[in-house]
């Protein structure tokens, strides 16, 4: 049983002519088929994967790109110990900042910004008021592998400014006849009441001749979480918590074989995951000096929670997604993608009485209890061919399309007030990459360009009394955006890849927070500079070697923005945004051995960040990047051991204490570490695993917590011990 193969793939590649490569494709429709045979690459072993979320059926080791692949076993054996596919992506990349363990993603970052979660290429974020709950949008039951590409690109659109995330689901049934899937866990804490939790999943398959569906569907009940003091965490019913919830999750895939090249696929999905609001938290008053249920920063003592009704709905996350893909392997001798998608989302804040909402002409000021929802739905398409070019040995052509419309609003649930305006946002991206094979494919260079098209859409409204009841008039502004990519990849000898890559990201800020924040008159949409978009890039260099027992890695990246986005909180606790050039570089290095001991290999990871702001608009970068906005340093190592029907694996990761004095926040980060280790046996049916996250119940504070100057209610601690026994089995 091979429990964990987590792939590498680090690639680079060199902008072509950008003119011959247009003139090239145009005519690719006309060449003949034999061509495309001559030079079309043949993907025969893993280190040629083919990772979709590149938008090529180019192997990974063409493209100027940094690419990791959870595959479907490692995925499994991570969400055991973690329990979610973010958790799962962080316990594994060096360079992904620690989650918040939380409902929220916010300050979540994959090399110092902001990652782009998608489910087959559909992007998961509202990018119009971010809500930082698109890390979960899909239970991991239905995920076959997640691909995470580093670093800013616009491959897949909006929002890639560190990265994409893209979750890969389950595919079809490979025979005819029925087959599946199903699991059942049990998680518990060190205290065995409240903290007790259990998933229930199954999936079913179908395949006659050119049909075939799959259905399933997930539950997940998850207790109460301690930290390792034997504390209950505190409850972040504001933002939302995975803690004392319940998820559940349909999936449906249609497909059908058109022809022998051709496939219709049609993918449906329906999550959510929502609090039971059992539990509250409390703070210190002059009233309760020192209760025992409260936190306190200045004593260190963590927030903690306890049995209470909630008042208002319980925060939660809705997310329904359906979409519909078109693929021929063979069209004119080239592969065509064609995808329509619809998503809709539905993100429900926990309420109380914030000073952000209270509005002395509905309700005495500090009396007014409210909540928020952000709404949106998004509409889109995707549409790429790619061929070899004809007359032009070893280049290989892409051109593509890719539209969405998102409409995003955030209302506040008890009082009807809009706190963000409907806003509508429109997305045009003609693109157009080519990819040049040389000397035996010991040389690669690619390169592209990518033309991003904004318009926004705003009524003319009235911010919320907290910000002075500015009347803010609206507009349509329109943002456009040349984005380029390319780079080189060497092979001076087999095994050994040398590298360098230039790749240029896209997306707008959360142009929610910045338009419901402005406290000043005569604003107008059309000419607001805040709402401008946000243009990095991603510069790199580095070397991978395979050679025998070895595979290893070691990379140099820098990226700026001039116009970045960081998060500040304001004096109602809420963060909101500012727009400062942002500048971040760091090293990565990985290290995977085999040893001599069959089944016993050995792995290790390390990343390096910083990140530094402009804080007083002179174009030069002056502070640090506080714990909101960059992840700390981090030291990962891991021993797996497989031995007929077992598999164990033990894992650490070591996050490095940071001074943070001269950081936006002055918050030093203590750092702590966590070991994490999980057990398989393969019986005659199924297989029965135990994942324990933080083995030796360490005591730390949250990331997050640690370094954002939270108040005391929400000075989170991390997880204590967590094991969860599961059993799966396939047929």
């Amino acid at each position: 049983m091979r429990t964990i193969s987590t792939s590498h793939a680090r690639r680079a590649s060199i902008l072509a002519g950008l003119s011959l490569l247009a003139l090239a494709t145009a005519t690719a429709a006309n060449a003949e088929d034999k061509a495309a045979s001559e030079v079309t690459p043949e993907v025969t072993d893993v280190d040629q994967l083919v990772v979709t979320a590149t938008r090529t059926i180019l192997p990974a080791s063409a493209l100027p790109l940094t690419v990791d692949v959870i595959d479907s076993e490692t995925l499994t054996q991570q969400v055991a110990i973690s329990g979610s596919v973010v958790d799962a992506v962080s316990n594994l990349s060096p360079s992904f900042s620690p989650t918040r363990q939380k409902l929220s993603g916010a300050g979540e970052t994959l090399r110092g910004r902001s990652p782009l979660y998608a489910i087959n290429g559909i992007p998961q974020s509202t990018p119009i008021r971010d809500g930082s709950r698109d890390g979960y949008t899909i239970d991991a039951f239905f995920i076959d592998r997640v691909e995470v590409i580093y670093g800013s690109n616009a491959l897949q659109g909006i929002g890639a400014t560190g990265g994409v995330v893209n979750q890969v689901t389950v595919g079809p049934p490979k025979a005819d006849g029925v087959s599946g899937k199903v699991l059942t866990q049990v998680s518990a804490g060190d205290d065995l009441g409240d903290s007790v939790g259990g998933k229930a999943a199954g999936l079913i398959s179908w395949r006659g001749g050119a049909f075939d569906a799959t259905v399933g569907a997930a539950y997940d009940a998850k207790g109460a979480f301690y930290d390792g003091d034997g504390r209950r965490l505190g409850m972040d019913n504001t933002q939302g918590d995975v803690q004392d919830s319940k998820a559940v999750s349909f999936f449906t895939r249609l497909g059908w074989q058109l022809g022998e090249n051709t496939r219709l696929d049609v993918v449906a999905n329906r999550f959510e995951l929502k609090g039971d609001g059992d539990y509250v938290t409390t703070t210190i008053t002059a009233a309760k000096p020192n209760p025992p249920t409260n936190g306190n920063r200045t004593m260190h003592v963590p927030t903690t929670s306890f049995r209470g009704v909630q008042p208002g709905e319980p925060a939660a996350n809705r997310v329904e997604t359906v979409s519909a893909s078109l693929t021929n392997s063979d069209l004119y001798g080239g592969n065509l993608i064609a995808q329509v998608f619809f998503n809709r989302t539905r993100d429900t804040f926990g309420g109380d009485i914030n000073a952000t909402f209270q509005d002395a002409s509905i309700a005495p000021a500090g009396t007014l209890f409210d909540q928020s929802s952000n709404r949106s739905r998004k509409l889109g398409a995707r549409v790429s061919y790619e061929r070899a070019v004809p007359m032009i040995k070893g280049l290989t052509g892409t051109v593509g399309l890719d539209t969405i419309n998102d409409r995003t609003e955030q209302l506040l649930i008890e009082t009807g007030r809009a706190w963000v305006p409907s806003t509508e946002f429109q997305s045009i991206a003609p693109f157009i990459q080519g990819n040049l094979s040389l000397l035996g494919d010991k040389v690669h260079l690619a390169g592209g360009v990518r033309f991003e098209n904004v318009e926004l859409k705003v009524d003319d409204f009235t911010t919320l009394a907290f910000y002075g009841s500015r009347k803010v008039s609206g507009g349509n502004p329109e943002f456009q955006a040349t984005l380029g990519n390319g780079g080189i990849v060497v092979e001076p000898v087999t095994g050994l890849r040398v590298y360098a890559s230039y790749a240029e990201g896209y997306t707008v800020p959360d142009v929610g927070r910045i338009l419901r924040s402005i406290n000043v008159d005569g604003v107008d949409v059309d000419t607001y500079l805040n709402i401008e978009p946000i243009v990095s890039n991603n510069r790199e260099i580095g070397a991978e070697l395979k050679r025998g027992p070895f595979d290893a890695s070691l990379s140099y990246f820098w990226s700026s923005s001039k116009l970045g986005q960081l998060l500040i909180k304001n004096s109602g606790g809420i963060f909101d945004v500012q727009r400062q050039r942002v500048e971040i570089e760091g090293l990565e290095a990985n290290l995977k051995a085999r040893t001599p001991l069959p089944g016993l290999i050995v792995s290790a990871g390390y990343a390096h960040l910083k990140g530094r702001t402009d804080t007083n608009a002179d174009g030069k970068v002056d502070k640090d990047l506080d714990g909101a906005n960059i992840s700390p340093d981090r030291l990962n190592l891991a021993v797996d051991y497989e031995l007929g029907n077992w598999g164990a694996r033990v894992q650490i990761q070591d996050y490095i204490k940071r001074d943070m004095q001269n950081a936006l926040v002055k918050d030093d980060f203590s750092g702590y570490t966590l070991v994490d280790a999980f057990v398989g046996y393969r019986l005659p049916v199924g297989t029965l695993s135990l994942g324990v996250q933080n083995l030796f119940d360490e005591q730390y504070i949250s990331y997050n917590s640690d370094t954002t100057a939270p108040a005391n209610d929400r000075y989170f601690a991390g997880r204590g011990r967590m094991a969860t026994l599961g059993w799966e089995a396939r047929f």
